[in-house]
């Protein structure tokens, strides 16, 4: 889906987003996938970047859809970005306290002006769950 004057150049999943001296972000723990111990999981903290080129303004939300993709798991609030010709931005949606209640591929979806504009997929899975996926002469004893 495209909307006029506005592309969303990437996504990023991380545990958290700092701003440093210059206003310069700093992202830590950029994930794409979820390994917990056992599920169901209550995620302390995590974010969504979404960084926008275009003009204009536009209403931009993120919604975590569980893996069925007709349960809404969070979204976030609205947030107006409003962008000069050509501009730039990023805009950080904060999560907290959010459970996952089983394993499965879960959907970011990034929505702009009422329309899904990208959907990420982020698999969350237990320890059970990862080690029946993986074939038995891939198990190692190893611990990094």
């Amino acid at each position: 889906m495209n909307i006029p004057n506005l592309k969303l150049k990437y996504t990023l999943l991380c545990d958290d987003v700092r701003v440093e001296m210059g206003n310069k972000l700093s992202f830590m723990g950029i994930f794409q996938n979820m390994m917990v111990e056992q599920l169901p999981v209550s995620l302390i903290k995590f974010a969504v970047i979404n960084h926008w080129e275009g003009a204009g303004e536009h209403d931009t939300e993120i919604r975590i859809m569980a893996p069925d993709r007709q349960t809404l798991v969070v979204s976030s609030q609205p947030t107006r970005i409003n962008l000069a010709e050509g501009g730039q931005t990023d805009n950080i949606s904060f999560f907290v306290n959010i459970m996952f209640q089983t394993a499965g591929t879960y959907w970011v979806q990034t929505v702009a002006n009422a329309v899904v504009l990208d959907e990420l997929p982020l698999v969350v899975t237990d320890q059970a769950g990862a080690e029946a996926m993986r074939p038995v002469d891939q198990i190692s004893e190893t611990v990094n």
